[in-house]
This record gives structure tokens, C-alpha cells and sequence, in this order.
């Protein structure tokens, strides 16, 4: 998987403050941001999401991309299967069983939650963006996205 990597450039009045009894640094420092990073995985890796959490929203991400319920720009142009039979399902079954499995997660989560969940899973936004664009206050996102993927880890029957 090619990874899509960019250098950033940060000063000590962005969002990398340095503490108050280090001594302060003039001048900007790079980091390299992967962008292919989802939100989700950022979350994790920083420690602000357990195992269980994590396994539940990439369960949820992986069914909303085999219901294929994001936006098309086009016509879709996927090959037809030929043949088969027997007890393996067809294209157009597992994206049903996948779209059944996304609404029953999401239904678990609750519409309270649901929100928060689509939108940081699914939609791969930030959760401050999220929380800007529900209007809720700083810092519950994290909070309420946490919540909401205990639920749905519950519905994938996600060991504790």
C-alpha cells in the first residue's frame, strides 16, 4: 500500500506548545503526517482508542465500503461474476448482508451517537470537525465517539 507521506511545518505558536519548563525553541521543526492515516487510526495510535474500539469502527468503515454507500461520481463498472454456485454469495448479496450489518451497527449505536460515528468512521472526518459540524462543545466528541463504538462493538460481538 503506497503511503501517501507530506512534511509539515510547525512553530512554537501552532499546535505543537512546548512545555512551560522546557526551554522554548525559536524557529519551525518538519514532522511527516501521513494522509492516508484515518481518523480512526490516529485516535488508536495516540492511545485515545483501545483495541476493542478500534476493531469495531474498522468492522463498520469495512461494511460501509462493501454496501458501497458512499457517494459515486459515475457509473459503477465493476465486472459481472460469471458462473459460480454453490454456497458462496454473489457481488450483489454480500453488499446486502454488508448494508444489513452496517444499519444494524448503526441502529445499536443509537441515533444520539450515530451521528458522531458516521461521521468520523465513515465520512473519515476529524473529530473537531465533527464536533464543529454537530455544534457541540470542544473536547466531547472524543467522549461520545467512544460510547458509540462500545455499542457497536457490542453488536459485532467483540470480545471485552
Amino acid at each position: 500500500m503506497k503511503q501517501h507521506l507530506v512534511e509539515r511545518t510547525l512553530t512554537s505558536e501552532g499546535p505543537a506548545r512546548l512545555a512551560a519548563d522546557s526551554p522554548k525553541r525559536r524557529g519551525p521543526r518538519s514532522v511527516t503526517v501521513n494522509l492516508a492515516e484515518s481518523s480512526l487510526s490516529w485516535l488508536h495510535a495516540r492511545g485515545h482508542l483501545s483495541d476493542r474500539r478500534f476493531a469495531a469502527g474498522e468492522l463498520l468503515r469495512a461494511d460501509w465500503e462493501r454496501a458501497q454507500l458512499s457517494p459515486r461520481v459515475t457509473m459503477h463498472w465493476d465486472p459481472v461474476r460469471v458462473g459460480g454456485g454453490g454456497a458462496d454469495l454473489s457481488p450483489g448479496e454480500r453488499q446486502i448482508a454488508a448494508k444489513a450489518r452496517f444499519d444494524g451497527a448503526i441502529a445499536a449505536a443509537g441515533s444520539g451517537l450515530a451521528d458522531v460515528l458516521w461521521r468520523v468512521v465513515c465520512a473519515g472526518e476529524t473529530v473537531p470537525t465533527a464536533e464543529k459540524t454537530l455544534g457541540w462543545p470542544v473536547r466531547s466528541g472524543k467522549l461520545v465517539l467512544g460510547l458509540a463504538l462500545d455499542r457497536v462493538a457490542d453488536f459485532y460481538r467483540i470480545a471485552k
